[in-house]
């Protein structure tokens, strides 16, 4: 890692909840930029995601691939223990049926992009979780219409076109991740993988840093407006941050996972597809026109908690202290 690198890591978490309030500030203060921002919430999470496909050694995604033990509990906690969990919580807000279902799409759909990053950031297997995402992103097509017509009743499902899924699996994973591909392999040939590992890096927290001041700003100011409205969904959130964090830890544990895998493993149960459901969300009839900000406000409690999660999880997920032999 070159010492740029080590320096923008080492302040990660100052660093990105800067740009946080960055963005937040901007969003407030001009509340015209929003619509303008907006645009550049996909181009910009590409190449966060490119830059993290670049930063992983594909030679270990084979591994990756046939690691069943991580794949299923990743599944079982995305697709067995959230739903439960979220059944809970969402009773909270089921009187209001546009926060329900607001609460219901983002809160059962597993992250699938920047869950990689933040897995990363602490130390988690990323490649692992790359490996994890054609599966997870299929697995949530399929299920979201269950889960919804379970919890929130047929005419909800009704009204969706998953399309958005697909877009986001195709923009989001499928095109960065082929484009990292064919540079690693163009730079094998030159022997200069390592030189663009070492870009790649240090490209990670100042990409984190405008991502997050992107979505930020473009989606502050609608939240603010709304605030009033938006707040029954706030504690649903936090809480399902504080109950998820244990549970992942400790089913990657009963998994006899490794410490990087049970680190990524807990990231993919808190962390939500916030940013690919909001399009099905803005698809939804008038009457349920709070339903996307809903979406917007579990992005924005995401953020901090992710930011925060990056320096906890190393600490509460590490490998065992070295106890000294008996005498």
């Amino acid at each position: 890692m070159t010492p740029v690198a080590a320096t923008l890591e080492r302040h990660q978490v100052a660093l990105c909840l800067a740009a946080i309030a960055g963005g937040a500030a901007i969003g407030l203060v001009a509340p015209g930029a929003g619509p303008i921002v907006e645009p550049a919430i996909t181009p910009v999470i590409a190449l966060l995601l490119f830059a993290t496909f670049l930063g992983v050694p594909f030679r270990a995604l084979g591994a990756a691939l046939r690691d069943a033990r991580f794949a299923g509990t990743v599944l079982a906690l995305n697709f067995v223990v959230v739903p439960l969990v979220v059944f809970v919580l969402s009773r909270l807000v089921a009187g209001d049926e546009a926060v329900l279902v607001g609460v219901l799409l983002v809160l059962l759909t597993p992250c699938v992009d920047y869950v990689i990053v933040f897995a990363g950031l602490a130390g988690g297997a990323r490649e692992k979780l790359l490996a994890a995402t054609p599966v997870l992103m299929v697995t949530q097509i399929l299920l979201l219409p269950l889960y919804l017509l379970l919890m929130a009743g047929p005419a909800v499902v009704g009204a969706f076109d998953l399309r958005p899924f697909v877009e986001a699996f195709v923009f989001l994973i499928a095109l960065p991740l082929g484009v990292a591909i064919l540079v690693q392999l163009g730079a094998r040939r030159v022997r200069a993988a390592a030189a663009i590992r070492d870009a790649a890096t240090a490209a990670m927290v100042p990409l984190m840093m405008l991502t997050l001041a992107v979505v930020v700003a473009s989606q502050i100011a609608a939240v603010a407006d709304r605030a009033a409205a938006l707040l029954a969904a706030v504690p649903v959130y936090v809480a399902f941050v504080a109950v998820m964090v244990p549970l992942g830890a400790v089913a990657a544990r009963a998994a006899g996972l490794a410490v990087p895998e049970r680190r990524a493993v807990v990231f993919s149960g808190v962390t939500r597809n916030s940013l690919v459901v909001l399009p099905l969300a803005l698809a939804l009839p008038a009457g349920f026109a709070l339903t996307p900000l809903v979406v917007v406000t579990q992005t924005l409690v995401e953020l901090v908690a992710m930011v925060v999660l990056v320096a906890v999880v190393p600490r509460l997920v590490r490998p065992p202290s070295s106890v000294p032999p008996t005498t």
